[in-house]
């Protein structure tokens, strides 16, 4: 089992060495002061997106959404374009951007949200909390672009799913984070719901499993003070094809696709240790 000090390693693929937040005080200061220009910079741009997001509300449902997505993603490129940081993409296995999937990652940061729509590139819809919605101005972009579910309602859940049916129905992508929360353990991954892999074999929807190797660095889930610039690294692992899976083998694809992404997670967390210790030593 891993210590408390080595679980952001775990997750992100770096090392305890890097110390968040900084414990120098001018370091300390300079990031709140990073982090307020972000987050202002962030609602300055969002009301810009309100605008545009209101206006794809006349496209209809199908062309609206995926207009909506195109300005978000636009909206997530230039945030962190201007807040330093970038976006990289290491394919284990290539992405059919002329099929659908039910795209799945790990949940460890609100940067997973804009990591997840940097990282898509075709019409997708995101299953959010429906907590997001609360908040003003954000959460109307919210309500609009995602799919949310409130967990504590059977019926709430229920509704859920028939919208996520339904946008692979019309040929749209879907994006569930199977832990469902934040993964505030020791371990890479938290345990997983049954719904992405229940929907996935009833939609016959071959699965994507994503890895997010940084997002807890660029901000743990304490809270919006904890912004870092630096790099989000989306890994693409293979797909996972449902067809000869019955709905009596839900646990079996859920476990199989939890084993990919612990097995990726702990591989890249190896593998860029070992590239520090290189880089090191020469």
């Amino acid at each position: 089992m891993a210590a408390a000090t080595n679980k952001t390693a775990l997750n992100t693929g770096e090392t305890e060495k890097k110390v968040y937040p900084p414990r120098n005080p001018l370091l300390r200061s300079l990031q709140i002061i990073y982090c307020i220009y972000a987050v202002l910079l962030f609602v300055v741009m969002m009301f810009i997106a309100l605008v545009l997001v209101l206006l794809c509300t006349l496209l209809g449902k199908v062309r609206g959404g995926n207009a909506m997505y195109v300005i978000i993603n636009g909206w997530a490129r230039i945030w962190c374009f201007c807040i330093g940081m970038w976006h990289k993409e290491i394919y284990e296995a290539p992405v059919d951007r002329s099929k659908q999937y039910i795209f799945v990652a790990n949940h460890i940061s609100y940067m997973d949200i804009p990591a997840a729509v940097l990282s898509i590139h075709q019409p997708i819809r995101i299953l959010g909390k429906q907590e997001m919605a609360k908040y003003p101005v954000f959460g109307l972009i919210y309500r609009l672009a995602a799919i949310s579910v409130d967990r504590t309602s059977a019926e709430g859940r229920a509704r859920s799913v028939r919208a996520l049916k339904a946008a692979l129905a019309q040929h749209i992508s879907i994006f569930i984070f199977p832990e469902g929360t934040f993964n505030e353990t020791e371990e890479p991954l938290k345990s997983f719901y049954d719904g992405a892999f229940r929907i996935a074999i009833e939609t016959r929807t071959p699965i994507k499993p994503l890895l997010f190797l940084d997002t807890h660095q660029r901000m743990h889930y304490r809270g919006f003070l904890e912004l870092t610039p630096g790099v989000t690294r989306t890994v693409y692992l293979p797909d996972v094809p449902v067809d000869n899976y019955t709905i009596a083998q839900v646990k079996v694809l859920k476990e199989k696709v939890y084993s990919m992404m612990e097995d990726g997670l702990r591989r890249y967390q190896k593998k860029y240790q070992q590239d520090e210790r290189i880089a090191v030593t020469k």
